[in-house]
């Protein structure tokens, strides 16, 4: 069934299809760039979750990634290297985005309708904070899960921080985002952070499975049901935790210079050369 109301633009980072009733399945189409997410991606990803939301033939949806490499390697660094470089620039700002526009779309969501991730192969940074805030997770065997941006003098700070504490807990929480290591599917799996775990060939097809049992019940009862859940998952408490970290330590990260060497050292390919926090 097509939409009653089109897509809101020609996506050129997004692929969109209609696999089953019901169901959206948006592609991340930078396979090549291992599905990171430059401005364009951030642009799309909003319009597409607002529009998901408005348009009534569609119930759910499952975002994945396009190859078997990568769902996303995260943000763009050598785009927010170039940004943070240009001429007058201070950090405040992402790629002419403010904090909380760039890292809004997916990690910030809140939305109506679930969102389900097929986890096809890596998820760093921005990947694994997309996941933490999908409803149901399905990961491939060979995928796995990290937040290296402690390694890059950056910070996760999309809002999967004080998500994630609710969904594994601190301790757990602590050891993937201050040691920046990678946590494979089984291990995620074993935390609570992934739902199942299954071949790379079976990833989308399980994730659409999940999607299609959610779309047979009552759009009415599937709204309300998962904004019961999100209510007691979130509390009001969350996104004011976010919001308050944006604006102060996040702001000060920014205009400091271990970003810079961060951002810098990544594009050259070498080892960053860090100096004393200043936060």
């Amino acid at each position: 069934m097509a939409p009653v109301i089109p897509p809101p633009l020609t996506p050129s980072f997004l692929r969109l299809s209609y696999p089953a009733p019901g169901v959206l399945l948006v592609t991340m189409n930078r396979g090549e760039n291992l599905n990171c997410m430059n401005r364009t991606a951030q642009v799309e990803m909003d319009a597409v979750w607002r529009w998901l939301d408005e348009e009534p033939t569609l119930l759910v949806a499952v975002i994945t990634g396009a190859g078997d490499k990568a769902f996303s390697a995260g943000a763009d660094l050598k785009e927010w290297n170039q940004s943070m470089s240009s001429s007058g620039a201070d950090g405040s700002r992402y790629n002419g985005m403010s904090s909380a526009q760039a890292f809004k779309p997916l990690s910030r969501r809140l939305g109506k309708k679930p969102v389900i991730a097929a986890v096809n192969g890596l998820a760093l940074g921005a990947g694994t904070e997309f996941i933490v805030n999908c409803d149901l997770v399905v990961a491939a065997e060979h995928a796995y899960f990290g937040l290296p941006e402690v390694k890059r003098g950056v910070a996760p700070i999309g809002g999967c921080l004080p998500r994630l504490i609710r969904t594994i807990g601190l301790q757990r929480a602590s050891e993937l985002a201050l040691t920046g290591r990678n946590v494979s599917a089984q291990e995620a799996l074993a935390w609570g952070l992934v739902n199942k775990v299954v071949s790379r060939e079976e990833v989308v097809q399980e994730a659409v499975r999940y999607a299609s049992l959610i779309a047979e019940n009552s759009p009415d009862s599937i709204i309300c049901t998962r904004a019961g859940l999100r209510q007691g998952w979130e509390t009001a408490a969350v996104e004011r935790a976010v919001d308050i970290t944006l604006e102060r330590e996040f702001a000060a990260l920014q205009k400091g210079e271990n970003i810079r060497e961060g951002l810098r050292s990544f594009t050259e390919k070498r080892h960053p050369k860090w100096t004393p926090s200043k936060l």
